[in-house]
Parts: structure tokens; sequence; C-alpha cells
């Protein structure tokens, strides 16, 4: 079995982008619609852009027409924290990486079955990583999702 964890913040701030550290580190939300995977349709897994532990699948990703990635459930959910985010009038559900604990985006209630949940995530937050290469990057055990 894999371990993840959060690199030191100067490495972090060496090996993010400007944008992935602000997301990641600082909450901050990417723009809809003008990020990498919102329209993203190959197949493969994201995982997490610290830390690399796996978070969602192609399989379960969807349009919603949020302009950011949606799924309706976890790959691993042993891999996601979840907690009531205040910041804005409403309260949220903020979605966080367990080993990294990075802020990832939020959970609703407004998907699609067979949840009737949406994860919306900030693509800044994730790397995605196609069918193709998982075995060559250490994620072959995920193969056998896409036979």
């Amino acid at each position: 079995m894999k371990t993840y964890s959060k690199p030191s913040d100067e490495e972090l701030r060496q090996q993010l982008s400007r944008e992935q550290y602000q997301v990641t580190q600082n909450a901050a939300t990417e723009r809809p619609f003008q990020n990498e995977y919102w329209d993203n349709e190959q197949a493969g897994i994201y995982v997490d852009v610290v830390s690399g532990e796996p978070l969602f699948s192609s399989l379960d990703k969807f349009d919603a027409g949020c302009g950011w990635p949606s799924f309706t459930q976890p790959l691993e959910s042993d891999n996601l924290n979840t907690h009531t985010d205040y910041k804005l009038v409403m309260p949220r559900i903020e979605v966080r990486s367990k080993h990294a604990d990075s802020h990832l985006g939020h959970v609703f209630d407004d998907g699609p079955d067979p949840t009737g949940l949406r994860y919306c995530i900030n693509s800044a937050a994730l790397r995605f990583i196609p069918v193709e290469k998982l075995e060559e990057e250490g994620y072959e055990e995920y193969l056998k999702l896409f036979e």
C-alpha cells in the first residue's frame, strides 16, 4: 500500500504553480470554464496535485454545467475529508484530501444518480493520469476499472 504525504511549504512553493498553491493551501477557487479539466473527457483518474493520493475517476465525472470538474463520487472515499465551510452566507461542505489536507472544492446534493452528489473540484487541485499511463505512474490497481 502506498503512503501519501504533504511536502514542506518550501517544496510546495517550488513544485506548484501560483494558482495550484493558492487553491490547495489557501482554499482559493479558480475561474469556471477557464481551468484545465472542466471539459476533459479522457479516461483516467484524478489525483491530489500535492500528494498524489487517488481521488476521482473519469468514470464518475459528468458535465454539471458549472465550469469545474464534477464527479458523482470519489474513487477512494478514504482519501477525502469533509467539513462545513461557513465562508459564504450559506454553509457548504468543503472537500479536502486526507493525507495532504489540500483544499479540493465542495460537495453538493444536487448531482445525478446514482449518488445525488456533485463533487465540484478545482482543476488546480488535481493531476490527471490517463489510463495508458496508470501503470507507469504507479496506479496500476485502477486499470481494472477501465477494462
